[in-house]
């Protein structure tokens, strides 16, 4: 079993700032400790939160690891106590996260998995062999969290004190490894103060280009800025301009860099049998291990890359961990699952939710419905953020939506006004859709036009799918008999 280092004291106290503002000076007055778990919710959500901001300034002033390293400081720099594996890319953070978590777990260790989105809850961010932090702990564990800001930096973000806060779990728990996913970018994100064991990138596409830059190249060097000198680093097979970026980047630190398909031999292809239907194998050869036409674990051709690369990834740390085996890896694929990603949340009718936020996640996600759910006819609800590319989005959800429903997620201020998506689409594809004004109003729509072997797709935000989820949950709620 891989061994864990001696863990170091926390210190904990903070404030809070209306989220929709840019970072700027805090009030000097210590304030009152959150106590419960609503209350330091509401706390987050006072703190600047770049993932609800219109605009956002992407520069070292706005983004500052010294401000994330202060804040660890105050805690005892947790990060030094804990084994990482660093995520970064476009899409497919989520599901390479998971298949790494899950083979570790199914060789033995205890797996910390730092995510982003969330759903329905912030708790489901921080999670110990995919089980969420309960929310008795996750108080416990901010109020320590925002103690340590106010004393550190008082302008500590949303981001940086969740961050924060897994590392120092992670260190308390005294996790074996710990898989931290990149909420945005890579080289300032608020995730690159760790040291990791190795690092992964998925797949890089156009994506925040308001924040991250125009080109693909300079997406690409953002992403990058997880390498580490002399660590590992693989990456799934990406476009040749991403690949020079990426091996420019590597060679100018000296970090290792292993490209799916280039360095490490790799092949997939599409299968059918009685137990999985319609699924993808993959075929990986290492230093240290073969597999042969492996099952993947989650819907869509686009996870074939995400597998191997997630494989390659435990696959080195065989060179050290004794505890890896190819026995584990297998179990640990097989039992993986994500929520939020093709997941189906209602029978009759079929709900499937998927947190397709951008040109590329959509597409997949269209054509892995059709290589994996057999439907009649699709109603598709609609609602994405005024940052995205909406009109290459509006094009590649035409491709299997036979009826579109636009809405907006109410909790996110950056939601896009259907009716404008209305528009737009009319203006693209020459014909109106239907318009709700939230996701009760979109499914009561959807509802009424699909017959049995119809399917309804929610997709285009994760905060749409979570609003779905929460929506369903309590109407299934209403449905269960009172004892």
């Amino acid at each position: 079993m891989a061994t864990t280092r001696k863990k170091k004291s926390s210190g904990g106290a903070g404030t809070s700032k209306p989220g929709k503002k840019a970072p700027g000076k805090r009030s000097s007055k210590t304030t009152v400790l959150p106590r419960t778990y609503s209350t330091v919710v509401r706390h987050l959500l006072d703190r600047t939160n770049y993932e609800r901001l219109r605009v956002v300034k992407y520069d070292e002033k706005t983004f500052k690891l010294d401000r994330m390293r202060k804040l660890l400081k105050k805690l005892g720099n947790p990060q030094d106590d804990i084994r990482c594996i660093h995520i970064a890319g476009t899409v497919g953070k989520g599901s390479t996260c998971s298949m790494i978590s899950n083979m570790l777990q199914h060789c033995g260790y205890t797996v910390g998995a730092f995510t982003s989105p969330h759903l329905i809850e912030v708790t489901e961010r921080i999670a110990i062999n995919n089980e969420q932090i309960a929310q008795a702990a996750f108080t416990s564990l901010m109020r320590e969290v925002i103690q340590a800001a106010d004393q550190a930096d008082r302008n500590a973000t949303y981001f940086e004190l969740l961050t924060a806060a897994a590392l120092k779990h992670f260190a308390d728990q005294a996790v074996d490894m710990a898989v931290m996913e990149v909420g945005l970018g890579g080289r300032l994100d608020s995730t690159n103060v760790i040291t990791p064991e190795l690092s992964v990138i998925t797949k890089i596409d156009l994506d925040h280009m308001h924040i991250l830059g125009s080109t693909i190249e300079s997406i690409a060097a953002e992403k990058a800025g997880i390498m580490k000198p002399g660590i590992s680093c693989y990456s799934v097979p990406q476009t040749p301009e991403v690949t020079t970026v990426l091996r420019e980047h590597a060679e100018s630190i000296d970090c290792p860099l292993h490209v799916i398909g280039e360095d490490i031999e790799f092949s997939s292809r599409v299968g059918m049998s009685d137990d999985l239907g319609a699924h993808t194998r993959v075929c990986v050869i290492s230093e240290t291990s073969q597999f042969m036409h492996l099952p993947v674990p989650l819907p869509g051709e686009h996870q074939a890359a995400n597998c191997a690369a997630a494989i390659s990834a435990v696959t080195h740390l065989k060179k050290t961990e004794s505890d890896i085996d190819d026995g584990g890896i297998y179990r640990g694929l097989a039992a993986t699952t994500i929520p939020g990603r093709m997941e189906l949340v209602w029978k009759q009718p079929r709900i499937i939710v998927d947190g397709a936020h951008n040109p590329i996640s959509l597409t997949t996600l269209m054509r892995s419905i059709g290589s994996h759910t057999p439907y009649d006819s699709m109603v598709c609800i609609f609602g994405c953020c005024e940052d995205k590319d909406v009109s290459t989005m509006l094009d590649n959800l035409a491709i299997g939506g036979d009826k579109i429903i636009f809405t907006a997620a109410k909790g996110q201020p950056r939601a896009m006004d259907p009716n404008d998506l209305n528009r737009a689409f009319m203006e693209q594809r020459g014909k109106s859709c239907q318009v709700a004004s939230g996701i009760e109003e979109a499914l009561e729509i959807a509802a009424r036009a699909v017959s049995r072997d119809d399917l309804i797709c929610v997709t285009g935000s994760f905060y749409l799918a979570g609003e779905t989820k929460a929506h369903l949950a309590r109407l299934e709620a209403k449905r269960q008999p009172v004892n």
